[in-house]
């Protein structure tokens, strides 16, 4: 009877290698592949869906993509375990993703699940105490198996069934990435991502854009999440938020996401960004608006510019003096100081 495993892919170097040891056994496995709000590109949902993972044909085994979107999101609104250093929930993640992947082991009859995970190599969710204390609360004790760490673990359920050889596993400890790279190379693995924090919630910049919005949407819809990865950000007021396009890219990107009641604003006849305006619009902030939008196009130098505005399929033009300086650090997301921090204590 063929044994089989749901592995966890993050589609970095580890959880590639725990499935490669797995299949190494002549394991059936089936790689579970996660896509949230959070992943750095919005394209790589689509391009995983149409080719989920180059190495999956050359070794034999199958890839499934499952988005989490609203549940995720909660989850990051409100982690049971806290945060780490930015807004990364990373053990509350953790238990997610296992618990997803339990019930797909239910609804396949595979035998256990497989990660990625060395032990010592994250401060949070990887220390010896809290990978058992993670499996215990996703309802899975002793059926995951770490294989690049399994020899510094106690056996799990798999290898005392010997359905899973322990002698071929590894002893993997710390953040050192050296043991992996030579490992990579036994297995013929050439091509493979960099380390590197692939979650936006580990970037300050997005942590504290998601920090601001939670604050005053405290249930944001996704395209505000998708927002955040883009252009530069802006609070007028506590229901009220601008993102200026910085390329062609963003602009494009940016009109794209508009919709209902947004205001999508662009200087005449010069180049520059696109810039949209969503939540309370009023001609006050309309105007403050258009001084920003104006500060970062080819007429910034200029004492005036005409900015076009358009919402709900009407438009208009209004001429305005590009914003200062100092009145982009007022009220830019980052900095929380001067004009913004006054309108929010003013307007609650």
């Amino acid at each position: 009877m063929t044994k089989k495993a749901v592995a966890l892919l993050s589609g970095g170097l580890d959880s590639t290698l725990a499935i490669l040891a797995v299949l190494k056994q002549d394991i059936e496995v089936t790689a579970l592949k996660f896509f949230t709000p959070f992943d750095p590109e919005i394209s790589d949902v689509s391009s995983h869906l149409r080719d989920p993972y180059p190495l999956a044909e050359r070794f034999g085994f199958a890839v499934e993509v499952r988005r989490l979107g609203a549940e995720f999101l909660e989850m990051v609104r409100n982690p049971k375990h806290g945060y780490g250093k930015n807004m990364n929930p990373c053990i509350d993640c953790r238990i997610l993703m296992l618990k997803e992947a339990r019930k797909m082991a239910q609804d396949t009859g595979a035998d256990f699940i497989v990660t990625g995970e060395v032990l010592g190599q994250r401060p949070m969710s990887q220390k010896r105490d809290m990978l058992y204390h993670i499996d215990k609360e996703a309802g899975v004790v002793g059926s995951v198996l770490r294989p690049l760490s399994a020899g510094l673990l106690r056996p799990t359920i798999p290898e005392e069934e010997k359905i899973v050889n322990r002698e071929l596993l590894y002893a993997f400890n710390g953040r050192s990435r050296k043991p992996q790279m030579a490992l990579a190379e036994e297995f013929g693995l050439k091509d493979y991502p960099k380390p590197a924090g692939g979650c936006l919630l580990t970037e300050p910049v997005f942590s504290h854009r998601l920090k601001d919005l939670l604050k005053y949407d405290q249930a944001p819809a996704l395209r505000d999440i998708d927002l955040l990865r883009t252009g530069r950000h802006f609070r007028l007021s506590p229901r009220c938020k601008i993102i200026v396009g910085r390329d062609e890219r963003e602009n494009e990107l940016i009109q794209s996401l508009s919709f209902g009641d947004d205001c999508l604003l662009h200087v005449e006849e010069w180049g520059g960004p696109m810039t949209l305006m969503s939540g309370e619009v009023t001609a006050e902030r309309i105007k403050i608006a258009a001084s920003i939008c104006a500060r970062y196009s080819d007429a910034k130098k200029l004492s005036s510019a005409d900015v076009r505005i358009v919402r709900n399929g009407k438009s208009e033009c209004i001429t305005v003096q590009p914003e200062s300086e100092e009145g982009i650090r007022d009220y830019r997301i980052q900095t929380l100081v001067g004009k913004y921090k006054k309108k929010c204590e003013v307007e609650g």
